[in-house]
């Protein structure tokens, strides 16, 4: 088990727990940072994300085969009514589903983590790999509440393995843009190679000093990653 990965998981659990304590209730009727979702939308989603999961670790400890999700339709479900609950117990969905996942976690017997699980994406992994899928939901979904959490805030080798994350994704699936992403604050640089294509290239910034009537650098138009 990689015991970094657990050390990031119980970190940006705590960053999105203290993320929502800080919200109103009133706030959580506000738009998230992902399209067509309010918070409560995300916090619906993260909660039963997390159920998600311990189902993929009963499938790992039992052998008897647990999806994530039924379907597509009984995950939206899933969110929709969450969404709809009291302040108070959407709350306590999220916070004590967390801990439920710590614990079935911290309690997966040693032999259990090479069993192979599926993925909701249909990627077959084995079970070591579920720690890391909680690691993306919970630090991700914090910049997603929109309450000032950046990616700045992510440990530097976790950033690093999420690029991996993303990047391999996009290679694997051959899905467009051609991509070069070089960080100006790391030596590494990952790139997504599409046949026929140049990689594309994009700053988040534009340059402080900028030729009047000359466009922002443009930056690429990525589609879904997970």
């Amino acid at each position: 088990m990689n015991d970094r990965r657990l050390e990031w998981l119980a970190e940006g659990t705590e960053v999105f727990g203290r993320e929502l304590a800080a919200l109103s209730d009133a706030a959580l009727d506000a738009p998230s940072l992902l399209p067509g979702w309010t918070r409560r939308h995300l916090l619906a989603h993260v909660g039963h994300n997390a159920h998600a999961l311990m189902r993929l670790l009963h499938w790992a400890r039992t052998g008897e085969e647990t999806p994530m999700y039924k379907d597509a339709a009984a995950r939206d479900r899933e969110i929709a009514e969450g969404a709809a609950l009291a302040p108070s117990a959407l709350r306590d969905l999220v916070i004590t589903s967390a801990a439920e996942l710590r614990q079935a976690i911290d309690s997966l017997p040693e032999r259990a983590w090479s069993a192979e699980v599926v993925t909701a994406q249909g990627r077959t992994v084995p079970a070591t790999e579920v720690p890391w899928m909680r690691c993306r939901e919970v630090w991700v979904h914090a910049v997603d509440l929109d309450g000032g959490v950046s990616f700045d805030r992510f440990p530097a080798a976790m950033l690093d393995e999420l690029i991996d994350d993303i990047t391999t994704t996009l290679q694997r699936r051959g899905q467009p843009p051609a991509l070069l992403v070089e960080p100006t604050d790391r030596t590494r640089r990952w790139r997504v190679d599409i046949d026929g294509q140049p990689p594309a290239t994009g700053r988040v910034r534009a340059p402080a000093k900028q030729h009047p009537g000359s466009a922002a650098p443009a930056v690429p138009e990525l589609g879904r990653w997970l």
